[in-house]
Order: structure tokens, then sequence, then C-alpha cells
């Protein structure tokens, strides 16, 4: 890998023509390809469990997508420096839309968890790569307000997927879902081919550029993911946290994790260089992406079960009643990436960020089935202002302290993070809440078997995002009942809400803790237009 030191800087603010602007197009594309799929499966899955049925695999069909979403980001960090952005970026899509085609038609549970986890690897090239054309095109100051926009565009796709899949499978069938990829897919590999650069050059697939990747190290990664979303996925459900098949694979998870970073440093050419963590700033800007991720999908995933199981909407309608969410996110995400730019700093922002999380997650633990249009979508906005600003800024947070020799590592490694923060933020609130349901379940529906059997050990949970809470158990004909069904969901969600806010409150107090640096205002990449070979000078 050659080193930053002998690239040439280019200037700071150079002439951008239309080869600039179609590859930020195409990557504002490729973002939405990527968020979509990763929340509309949510909203279709009780669709897709009657269709194949429900067997306990059905969880893998999400969790194979993050596993493998997770697991493979820093290994296109790594061979991205290796065989260059463009080859891997056209493998993401290609990755991709064969996962989507596997998906779209699977026959079986087993098929379609298999075209779910070729999906999560393309996905991980797609938000890899991104972020990293990015920042190879761009000078560090001024990434803000490009990523700004196709984190804000991202951002709109993540939380539309829930009503596009709930419209597909309402009124049509989820298969769509898959089968929606195809054509964006190829739109997109078409755009990627028309505007991205060839592979740099001296970098080509040889033996000897294979040797240069981190097999062993990536392998202990994944195994080390797998066994960590294993514990998270039996945990409070199939097994009680005490139970040795929660516990032993998280213990060996989370010790995998520390034998991949020690393994690292004997590396020539490291997937995770210990580097990335050795200044506070860094290591603060990592933490924090890790605990934004994980609170967005915590508010996505806990939302719908409210609207659902509380305010007894359909799973179509409780998709619509997110969009607040998107609606306000995209335009202040936009806002803290000009305004990053602008200044030239971004802990400010980080500050300002997470101030809004606690606020947010606090006044959402008062929600109940009393609670006005105007309350949950006031605190959305919130929630909303929280995510947007944050957004944009943890990678300038890692990245500012970093030489740009660790741009390609650094940027994989904090998508890892997010991915990371992704799982967590599914598990931790599903565990919270069917403790806390199985607990209320047991004192107040005492005296109705029945009911209780349907909703302990992971029932509620299953009921409510499936939006089949009210005809499973016949509420609508039993107002004392309802009453008390409210009541636990009410509960046990404000529960999940606290739990949140903890893990707000830390990174608010994170947040002050980084350090305010000099963003580099020149760009010195091996991968920037200046050194592009182009497709229209071999026409």
């Amino acid at each position: 890998m050659a080193s930053a030191e002998k690239a040439t800087p280019e200037p700071a603010s150079p002439n951008r023509g239309w080869r600039f602007w179609a590859i930020m197009t195409s990557m504002a594309v490729s973002s939405v390809l990527a968020g979509l799929d990763a929340t509309a499966v949510s909203t279709a899955m009780p669709s897709i469990i009657h269709d194949l049925g429900t067997s306990q695999g059905y969880t893998w069909i999400a969790n194979a997508y993050l596993l493998t979403t997770t697991a493979f980001t820093p290994i296109f960090g790594q061979t991205a420096n290796i065989f260059g952005r463009r080859a891997l970026t056209i493998l993401s899509i290609v990755l991709f839309a064969i996962g989507s085609a596997i998906a779209g038609p699977a026959p079986s549970l087993g098929v379609l968890v298999l075209g779910r986890a070729i999906q999560g690897i393309g996905c991980a090239g797609l938000n890899t790569m991104v972020e990293m054309v990015v920042c190879d095109l761009v000078p560090l100051r001024e990434r803000g307000k490009f990523m700004g926009f196709i984190f804000g565009i991202y951002a709109i796709s993540t939380t539309i997927g829930p009503l596009i899949g709930g419209a597909f499978a309402t009124y049509a069938t989820w298969r769509w879902i898959f089968y929606l990829n195809l054509p964006l897919s190829g739109i997109t590999l078409a755009m990627v081919l028309l505007s991205l650069g060839a592979l740099p050059k001296k970098s080509s697939f040889s033996l000897k550029s294979l040797a240069r990747v981190d097999f062993l190290g990536n392998a202990l990664l994944i195994a080390s993911i797998t066994s960590i979303l294993i514990a998270l996925t039996w945990g409070g459900g199939q097994y009680t946290w005490s139970s040795y098949h929660t516990v032993l694979p998280l213990v060996l998870g989370l010790a995998g994790l520390l034998l991949f970073l020690a393994f690292e440093t004997r590396v020539p050419e490291p997937t995770t260089p210990f580097r990335l963590f050795a200044n506070r700033t860094s290591l603060i800007g990592f933490l924090c992406a890790f605990i934004h991720n994980m609170l967005v999908f915590w508010i996505l995933f806990i939302l719908p079960i409210y609207f659902q199981a509380v305010l007894n909407k359909s799973a179509f309608r409780s998709g619509v009643d997110v969009l607040p969410t998107a609606a306000v996110c995209m335009p202040f995400t936009i806002l803290s990436g000009g305004l990053m730019t602008k200044l030239g700093r971004y802990k400010p922002l980080l500050i300002a960020g997470f101030a809004f999380f606690p606020l947010s997650l606090g006044l959402f633990s008062l929600l109940d089935q009393n609670s006005s249009t105007g309350t949950w979508v006031g605190f959305q906005i919130l929630a909303a202002v929280a995510i947007g600003v944050i957004t944009p800024v943890t990678l300038p947070t890692v990245l500012t302290p970093l030489e740009e020799r660790d741009t390609a590592v650094g940027t994989a490694t904090w998508a890892f993070m997010r991915g990371f923060g992704t799982i967590w933020g599914a598990a931790i609130p599903l565990a919270v809440f069917n403790s806390k349901a199985n607990s209320l379940v047991t004192s107040r529906l005492s005296s109705n078997p029945s009911a209780q059997q349907l909703l302990q050990n992971g029932g509620a949970y299953t009921l409510a995002a499936g939006g089949s809470v009210y005809s499973a158990l016949g509420l609508e004909a039993n107002p004392a009942l309802e009453d008390t069904v409210r009541g636990i969901y009410t509960d046990a969600l404000k529960l999940c809400w606290q739990v949140g806010l903890a893990f707000a409150l830390a990174g608010f107090l994170l947040s002050w803790g980084t350090r305010e640096l000099r963003m580099r205002e020149e760009l010195e990449t091996e991968f920037g237009l200046g050194k592009c070979v182009w497709l229209e000078l071999a026409l």
C-alpha cells in the first residue's frame, strides 16, 4: 500500500466538472439501494413468516443481513487499498443484486436467509465505498456538506423502508421488496461504470495482491460477530439471559473481538490497525458512531411497537407514522454538514446532537394510549434533530486526527462501529422489552391463562410486530383486558426508552471529550479524480 506521503496534494477547491457530480450522484443512488433494504423487511415479516413457515429461524431473515453487513465492512476497507475503489463498488452492487435475486423467489426460509446474507455483504461494500469515494474526492474540511446530503438521502431511505415493505406486503407481495432491488441495482451499476475511474495504477487482481488480504483476521472477526449475534438472538427469547446457551457465545464473541484486535498488531496490512484507537478524539468518534446508530435503530425499532400495540394501528400505518423522523432528519443532516464545512468545527455539532438524544428519549418514555398525534410527532422531531445533526459529524471526528493513509481503514472501521451499533440497537430493546413484558404478564394476567400464554416468552413482541395483538386476544370485545394489555405494553416500552436514555446520556458525556483539531483543506490521495483513467478515454 502506497503511503500518503507519495500522493500529490490536490487543490483545496478543484474545478468540479460533470465527472465529479456524476460520481456524487451515483454514490447517492447507491446509498438509497443500501438504505431501503436495511429496514423494508421489518414490516413485511409477518407476511414472510406466513408464507414460509413460523420456524424459530425466521429471526435470521433480519440477523443474517445485519451479520454480514457488519462483519464484512472492515474487509472492504482493507481491500479497497489493494484493489481500488471502482472494482469493489462494482462487486458490491453485483453481490447485492445476486442476493436480491435469490431472496425474491425464495421457496424456503433457508434460501431467503442465504439471499439476505449475500445482500448484507453487498450492503457492507456499498456503505463503505460510498463514504470512501467521497473522502477520496473531497478534502476533510469540505466533506461535511457532501456527506450531509448523501447521509440525508440514506436516512430517508431507511425511514421509508418500513412503509414500502408494509405497502408491498399489504397490497402486492413481500417478494417485490427484493425484486425492486434488481432494476435499482442495474441503474446504480450503470452509473458507477460511467462515472468512476478505472482501478488505480499498480492495483490488480493477482496472487500477490490477494496475499496482502488479512484473511485470518477477517475470519476471526466474522466468527466473533456471529457468536455475539447468536447470543443476542437467543437471549431473552429462546433462552434466558442466564442460560449458558446465551452467556457462552456472548463471552466467546467478545473475547474473539479482543483477540482480533491483538492479532491485528502483528499483521503487515491489518484490517483494523490499532493506531486508529491511539488518540482520544478518534476513539470517541468511533464510540459516538456506535451509540448514534444504535439509538437510531432503537427508535425505529420501538416506535412501530408503540403504534401497533398501544395505539392499535396497522403495520402499514405505523410505517406512515414514523415519517416525521425522515422529514426532519434530512434537512438537519444537510444543515449540520454545511455548518461543519463553513465553521471547520465538529465538536460543537457533536455535543449539540447528543444533547437532543436524551431529551427525546426521555420524552418518549411518557407516551401512552392517551398521547395525542401532536405529542408523538413532536417527540419524533426532537429525535430526528439529534439523528440529523450527528449523522455527518462522527466520521470527520474520527478522521481529523488520523493521517490520510488511514482514510480507507478508518472509514471502514467507523462503518463497522455503526453496523455493530445497529445489531445492539435491535437486540437490547428487544431483550429489555421481552424481560419486562414477561414480568408484567405474569403479575397482571394471572387470572387469564390463555392471554398469558400468548404474550409470554417473546409472544408480546411477535404479536405486536405482526399487528395482530387485538385480533389474537380479542381485545376489542373485552375492554377490561384491552386496558390491561395496553398497560403492559406501555410500561414495557417505557423501560425500553429509559434504558435508551442511559446510552444517550453516555454519548452526550463522551462528546465533550473530543479535541477540536484543524480539519485538513488539502487532499492527498491515490484515488482522486486526478489519478483516474476515465471510461471515455477508452472509447
